[in-house]
């Protein structure tokens, strides 16, 4: 290790690959959900150390405000968190671990034998005006498709949490008995 930068480097890792895995194996989905905002938040974390800050605001405001957010709701609204226990059922533990490894090992190979040429020249660095511009103009689309997923899956939550009763007609017009 040269310095503090590189502890802070791999802590920040560490948070971001640990709290990965434990979104993956932890039974309980609320759980889940609270190991995904450590991940989030340690993206966020590298993010800010490469100097991207515009990223990591990006990070925390979309994901970390946004889909986990979203994420919660959907587990706290739906009509099976009345059910005894929620939980995430872990299968298949043995042959996930192998295909984990296989694909790290293959990813780390990958990443060793390639060789990276660094070319000293000049790094352009958008402002925020740019890159809200672009998001505007050229990324207007994907920007408009991902925000009508997230509103489609808020009202699919918002649907699940209704009574059995009600799930096809609206709370205010009961039928006369």
């Amino acid at each position: 290790m040269s310095g503090p930068a590189d502890l802070i480097f791999f802590l920040l890792a560490l948070l971001t690959v640990g709290s990965a895995i434990l979104v993956a194996v932890l039974p309980n989905i609320v759980y889940s959900a609270v190991a995904l905002l450590f991940s989030f938040a340690g993206v966020a974390g590298l993010y800010v150390f490469l100097s991207a800050d515009f990223l990591a605001a990006t990070q925390v405001l979309v994901y970390v405000g946004g889909i986990l957010i979203l994420i919660m709701f959907a587990v706290f609204l739906s009509n099976r968190i009345s059910d005894v226990k929620i939980s995430n059922p872990s299968r298949f533990h043995w042959q996930a671990a192998f295909l984990c490894l296989v694909l790290f090992g293959v990813l780390s190979y990958t990443a060793v034998s390639t060789p990276f040429p660094v070319k000293p020249g000049i790094v352009y660095l958008p402002s925020t005006a740019e890159i809200g511009e672009l998001l505007m103009t050229r990324y207007l689309l994907p920007f408009e498709v991902a925000s009508v997923l997230l509103l489609a899956s808020l009202i699919g939550a918002a649907l699940l949490s209704r009574p059995e009763g009600q799930k096809g007609k609206s709370a205010d017009m009961e039928e006369p008995k």
